[in-house]
């Protein structure tokens, strides 16, 4: 008995620990939709004042009330207009700005929840006619409030370990059949109430969860009127509906002392489990991207075939260790609901890995791809342990059936001398016992598949991340742009700085030149000339000019011909009067 309160121990403690590394691994990646477009272009420089900030996401993104924050060049907040879609375009997300903005260079902080209830912010910069001679300094944007966070993850982790204890539960008892239920009434009712506590957590924190701000301002009016309008706000008032709807029907057939027929119950479960799983698959990565319809159904199955696997596994457990003298039937129907159970994860796995990952280069390149990778690994270990339960089953059976009953007769022969006594058939208490540790094992395994499972649901889909990757970078102008800067000193006092050059897209073909020239002090320093060319020695190409002329405080040439890729030399001129001159160089790589 001792080495079962140990065993039992070590769960509690390896669930802990689990715990504590979904709450430090979950929360920075709690972002699904990814960047894919702004305009005006990030670190980009326009001629006239844009008439609003646009952004363009890989998903389609709500909006908050400070869905965007503008900061002008001396770093004080513009007012704006309210958020708002572009035309037809949920996965947008734009503000207007004021009619007139003054020449420099502006800040934008925004902040927006992605289609399947993550949020998701981010800064950018741009400049009105030229940068601005001081360094912005930079918006302080606290995406994550921590206690928010460890709140808000920790009741996402307790609802979905209590949705399966409760589904898996309620699936034992009416397929299995165990000889008396009475030993899971304390575990399910507990998991009842905790499903209940959690969700109202879920629904309370939601709006300081979507605005990285403080838990305290969870029970304001706006911030539980803001979450009831939202769709996962709804989803989880459904959620909290459907549970009171299911405990009270519970109450009245207590009260009443009725028990339904094993159809009826199978029926009235069903009719409550399948809405319930809706609530989470209408939430999470199903609910956005492509196949949508599709991908919900393939997420509620598979959601519910993990909890009649885990949750039933746990009740297994709970009724081998109050129920010794346990029927081999209900272990053996258990094995066949496990066994229906896995097909059913395998199916809707490997549909809801593709639609994820979209494509094998993601499953080692991406967060969600290596995380799918260690739940794989988990679930071939979970597969392992359910095989070595199904193995202590079949013995078990075997045993009980084989064993003789007491005080029974051996037969004998018709004639000729007495058979000799059979020997005794194994006793089952080593097969039960055997397979009281192989479940126990299996449920510490399954923890483990749980926990990544939340882990998953916190990751951004490697489809989506490559996808923001591949097509982000060109509306920004600094991922794709080659960005060089070149120190000179011209040999007198206060003679030296910078050049800042620009080449954008940096590629072979037409690209844009911008060359800023910096100061000692590393404000914008004017200089009479300044001259920049390429060369590529290699193929003896050059020196191309690029012909920038001056911008009113920096030089740019907005066309410039790259014609071939390689390791360019760029040579820079700056003059700072008829004898002060000189030229420095720096390579820059050029790709197709």
């Amino acid at each position: 008995m001792r080495e079962e309160h140990r065993w039992w121990h070590r769960l509690t403690l390896l669930c802990a620990g689990l715990l504590a590394a979904l709450l430090g691994a979950a929360a920075p990646a709690s972002a699904h939709a990814a960047l894919r477009t702004t305009d005006p272009g990030d670190g980009s420089v326009v001629r006239t004042a844009p008439r609003h900030v646009t952004l363009t996401f890989t998903e389609s993104v709500g909006l908050l009330t400070d869905s965007f924050r503008v900061y002008d060049p001396r770093n004080h907040q513009l007012r704006t207009g309210p958020a708002d879609h572009a035309p037809g375009r949920s996965d947008t997300a734009r503000v207007a700005l004021p009619a007139k903005l003054a020449t420099g260079t502006y800040t934008v902080a925004w902040r927006v929840v992605s289609a399947d209830s993550h949020p998701v912010s981010g800064a950018l910069t741009f400049s009105v006619g030229k940068r601005t001679a001081t360094t912005v300094r930079p918006v302080s944007d606290a995406t994550e409030n921590p206690a928010t966070a460890a709140l808000y993850n920790i009741a996402r982790w307790l609802a979905y370990l209590c949705l399966a204890l409760l589904l898996g539960t309620a699936a034992f008892v009416a397929y299995c059949r165990p000889p008396a239920a009475a030993p899971l009434r304390t575990p399910a009712l507990a998991a009842a109430w905790t499903l209940l506590a959690s969700t109202t957590a879920l629904f309370v924190l939601r709006t300081p969860y979507e605005e990285g701000t403080s838990p305290v301002r969870a029970l304001s009016p706006h911030a539980l009127a803001h979450a009831a309008e939202s769709r996962p706000g709804a989803l989880l008032l459904t959620r909290l509906a459907l549970l009171l709807l299911a405990a009270a029907a519970v109450a009245l057939l207590r009260a009443r002392r009725r028990r339904l027929p094993r159809r009826a119950a199978l029926a009235v479960a069903a009719a409550v489990s399948l809405p319930l799983a809706l609530t989470w698959s209408a939430a999470e990565h199903a609910s956005a991207g492509l196949q949508v319809p599709l991908a919900i159904t393939s997420a509620t199955l598979h959601l519910l075939a993990m909890a009649a696997w885990l949750g039933g596994l746990a009740a297994l457990l709970r009724v081998l260790r109050r129920t010794p003298a346990l029927p081999a039937s209900v272990p053996a129907r258990f094995s066949r609901l496990a066994s229906a159970s896995v097909t059913v994860l395998v199916l809707t796995g490997v549909y809801q890995s593709w639609r994820g990952l979209g494509s094998w280069q993601a499953l080692t390149d991406t967060t969600y791809g290596r995380t799918l990778l260690a739940k794989l690994a988990a679930v071939i270990a979970l597969l392992l342990a359910a095989a070595c339960s199904r193995t202590w089953t079949t013995r078990l059976t075997r045993a009980r059936a084989t064993q003789p009953t007491p005080g029974a007769r051996v037969p004998e022969p018709a004639a000729g001398p007495p058979l000799p006594p059979e020997p005794p058939a194994p006793p089952p208490q080593l097969s039960f016992h055997l397979l009281r540790r192989s479940v126990l094992a299996e449920a510490a395994v399954g923890v483990v598949v749980l926990a990544l499972t939340t882990l998953l649901t916190s990751t951004v889909p490697g489809r989506t991340a490559t996808e923001a990757a591949r097509t982000a970078a060109p509306a920004s102008g600094i991922p794709t742009a080659s960005v060089t800067t070149v120190p000179f000193d011209l040999g007198t006092p206060g003679g030296h700085g910078e050049v800042q050059i620009t080449l954008d897209p940096g590629r072979v073909g037409r690209s844009s030149v911008q060359a800023v020239v910096y100061g000692p002090d590393g404000g914008l320093s004017t200089v009479p000339e300044l001259r920049v060319t390429f060369t590529l020695s290699a193929r003896r190409i050059g020196p191309l000019d690029t012909r920038v002329t001056d911008r009113g405080g920096y030089w740019a040439a907005d066309a410039f011909d790259l014609p071939l890729p390689g390791t360019w030399t760029m040579k820079v001129t700056v003059r700072a009067s008829d004898v002060d001159q000189v030229t420095v160089s720096a390579p820059v790589r050029v790709t197709r």
